[in-house]
């Protein structure tokens, strides 16, 4: 069974789990919406990354930050003046690329093709372009040296490579006001509050600061369902400590960020670690855990280790200390930050492409989501086998019941192959039928949604019954 990512959205169309935006009026390129089973795959990937980081740390507090923030902020951070991506445009198809990114598939290409060597050779001048002075002249070398070809057309006919900022710019106030930006990532709500939280909470560095929010860049080439979107959400969490104490809280959070992952069900061997071989200016390690999309190892997270660098740069620009007293240790510095940094939408994809599943039953295909069942966007589905009669009012109650701790689908239209069967594509762990034995007995069967395997037991006792299959 091939997991392609047309499967995957199609999927996702079909059963309600995400819609293109505006769909009625031809969509908006690279903007999704999250349907009714999305939305709830999305909140519960949001609640355990929240009691993982917020809840099970006593030091670590959430913020939720503004969108719209002072334009000094971006300056300050080096979004303004370097957030920028290297574009490229084939001249036969049309169509435009990230520069950097076509390089990076070309090295891909020859890996798969057994020339390391070569492949080692251009991935050490990728890396030597990325810290050039002039980026889009030396990723413009390595395209025609490569003789890297357009992927749509086949043709070697570029453009020159030019820079072009992703910050989304609108106006505050009248007409005539300023221009501020819509944030491009949520780090910087966390570094402005830094104090704030840091005084109200009484905290004490070691300290983390978390924080679920929208961000908003303008790609201009976003392509990939949702991996790659104009609109999209972040899981981040700034973790402040004493300089010199950054590399022992980065080797830590990189072993609970990986545990994280793989306890929502992500196998290990489609997860691995990309070693960043020269950080970004501001960083003195990084890392990203990436996964094996249909489309290729992709980024899903990345820990970095910033230093000083952003409480420093707003320190700089707002001329307010940032610094903190260290009553231990008798003296005064600011801060050094290790970031964790996922994209919200991307683990959605990176759940959706893992938990598909297809297979053949009794002679039949079926489409299986096998999410862990604490992610799942339903717990359980509640059907009455005949529509008429006792068993509707039976099955509503218990359903109901369910309702007060779970999220809970009755349905009685189809047959109740037909309806375990779209259960399947949900992802739901458990469906509960009440038939004829259910109003002589007071038992109902249960159906376990990976093993397919049927057992009855007292209606009483769905709710223990549930609770126990979620937790495995």
């Amino acid at each position: 069974m091939e997991r392609t990512l047309d499967k995957i959205t199609s999927l996702c169309k079909r059963r309600g789990f995400i819609f293109p935006s505006s769909e009625i009026y031809g969509g908006l390129g690279a903007v999704y919406d999250y349907g009714p089973l999305g939305v709830e795959l999305k909140r519960n990937v949001q609640e355990s990354w929240w009691r993982a980081m917020v809840y099970a740390h006593e030091n670590i507090e959430g913020v939720d930050a503004a969108i719209l923030m002072h334009p000094k902020v971006w300056k300050a951070s080096g979004h303004v003046d370097a957030f920028h991506d290297p574009l490229i445009d084939d001249k036969a198809s049309k169509r435009r690329y990230k520069a950097d990114q076509l390089i990076e598939g070309h090295i891909e290409r020859l890996r798969a093709a057994g020339k390391e060597d070569r492949a080692r050779a251009v991935h050490e001048r990728l890396v030597r372009a990325l810290h050039a002075d002039d980026l889009p002249r030396a990723l413009h070398a390595i395209i025609l040296d490569e003789e890297i070809r357009g992927p749509d057309s086949g043709a070697f006919d570029w453009t020159d490579v030019r820079q072009f900022n992703m910050m989304f710019e609108t106006q505050v106030g009248a007409a005539s006001g300023s221009t501020i930006y819509l944030r491009p990532e949520t780090a910087q709500g966390i570094f402005v509050n830094f104090h704030g939280v840091r005084e109200t909470a009484r905290l004490q560095v070691p300290f983390g600061i978390a924080q679920i929010g929208k961000a908003f860049r303008n790609e201009i080439v976003a392509r990939q369902f949702i991996f790659r979107m104009r609109e999209f959400e972040q899981m981040e969490m700034q973790y402040f400590v004493q300089p010199g104490q950054q590399r022992e809280a980065y080797e830590e959070w990189r072993q609970k960020r990986w545990q994280w992952h793989a306890g929502n069900g992500i196998a290990e061997e489609r997860l691995r670690w990309h070693v960043h071989d020269k950080p970004a200016h501001y960083a003195d390690a990084a890392v990203d855990i990436q996964y094996a999309f249909p489309i290729g190892w992709q980024e899903v997270e990345g820990i970095h280790s910033r230093t000083d660098f952003d409480l420093s740069r707003h320190q700089e620009y707002s001329g307010k200390k940032m610094a903190v007293f260290d009553a231990r240790e008798g003296k005064r510095y600011v801060p050094y930050v290790v970031e964790t940094s996922a994209g919200l939408d991307r683990t959605v994809l990176m759940l959706l492409c893992e938990a598909y599943a297809e297979e053949e039953v009794e002679g039949a295909r079926r489409t299986v989501m096998r999410f862990a069942p604490r992610i799942a966007p339903l717990k359980a589905a509640v059907f009455p086998l005949m529509r008429r009669g006792e068993m509707p009012g039976v099955a509503r109650a218990i359903a109901q019941e369910l309702r007060s701790s779970y999220h809970v689908f009755y349905d009685e239209k189809g047959s109740i192959g037909k309806r375990y069967r779209r259960m399947d594509e949900a992802g739901t762990p458990v469906c509960i039928t009440v038939d004829g034995e259910t109003l002589s007995d007071g038992t109902v069967t249960v159906r376990d949604r990976d093993t397919l395997q049927q057992h009855r037991i007292a209606k009483d006792a769905c709710g223990a019954y549930l609770r126990d299959a979620l937790q495995a």
